[in-house]
């Protein structure tokens, strides 16, 4: 596709790009094309007059991402400088999407308004708007209420939460749209106490989560359909790292790709892993807990792109 002739661009077009160094994973073949427009404008006029018959990827930050090895026949989209701004006016929070959550989450708070479930979210607003991102007991469509979008034809438009349709780890944004901006309206709260919750909630992670190593958070979706709250009263029996360890999976291997023996819900990639061996090791974990226990676990990590 890179023949292919695309519109001109104010941003940055690179063909042929490796994604490997834009995933935590570390693993992935190359997109056709990447695209980095400078803002708005620039985004709706490269959609508007790119051939219809090309695929498009947006990517965030690549943290809940695994690129096979063959790569990606599309133009890949991501977002940088001109959509990462966060703007706060009374009890709104205006984030781009390329802003990180913790950045947003810390924002907020000094603000006194609390969005503390984003800061150990390893993402940008896009992704956590598109993948409905929750933890703690809280998730993204808790406090959201509209979002900027381009779409595949390069308009601009309003999206509401009935148009995104929330559920667990997902939403309907449409095929090729662009996640520009969000607003929120979260609840207030003390900012110290607020950057206390935080800080605790960090410490947390570094115990329980091998935050150390090359991972893309959590691998499954859990079974019982919401996230971890995090508190002493909180039940197991129907979470994806304990399904897994029960089925024996804790620190399985293939090649260079490990179950974490910190965290087993954990892909991470030991020791050079492929996207093969990590996305074959998450197959061959679904199916050994489906035999031990029935339960077929949906990924939660996006695999894209061709095998090799």
């Amino acid at each position: 596709m890179t023949d292919t002739h695309l519109p001109r661009v104010r941003g940055t077009l690179t063909p042929n790009r490796p994604l490997n160094d834009l995933t935590w994973l570390r693993v992935g073949g190359s997109a056709d094309w990447l695209f980095q427009p400078a803002d708005v404008d620039d985004l709706r006029g490269f959609l508007r007059d790119l051939p219809r018959d090309v695929a498009v990827f947006p990517m965030g930050v690549g943290s809940n991402l695994i690129v096979r090895d063959g790569g990606l026949r599309a133009v890949v989209i991501r977002l940088g400088r001109g959509f990462n701004s966060i703007d706060i006016s009374g009890d709104r929070v205006t984030a781009g999407a390329a802003a990180l959550d913790a950045h947003v989450a810390r924002r907020a708070a000094d603000a006194g308004l609390d969005l503390t479930f984003l800061r150990t979210i390893p993402g940008s607003i896009g992704g956590a708007v598109r993948m409905n991102a929750g933890c703690y007991g809280s998730y993204t469509a808790d406090h959201f209420i509209s979002a900027q979008a381009v779409t595949r034809a390069g308009d601009l438009i309003i999206l509401t939460a009935e148009d995104l349709n929330f559920q667990y780890r997902q939403s309907d944004l449409a095929d090729g749209a662009v996640i520009v901006s969000a607003v929120f309206a979260p609840p207030a709260g003390d900012p110290d106490t607020l950057h206390d919750r935080m800080r605790a909630q960090l410490a947390k992670r570094d115990e329980t989560q091998p935050t150390k190593d090359r991972s893309a958070g959590s691998t499954f979706r859990n079974p019982a359909g919401f996230s971890s709250t995090g508190q002493a009263d909180d039940v197991h029996d129907l979470k994806a790292w304990k399904v897994i360890d029960d089925a024996g999976l804790r620190g399985a291997r293939l090649g260079g790709a490990q179950m974490s023996p910190k965290h087993p819900n954990f892909l991470i990639n030991a020791d050079n892993a492929t996207a093969a061996d990590l996305e074959n090791l998450g197959e061959q974990v679904r199916k050994k807990v489906y035999d031990s226990s029935g339960i077929r676990l949906q990924w939660e990590i996006m695999r894209i792109g061709e095998l090799k």
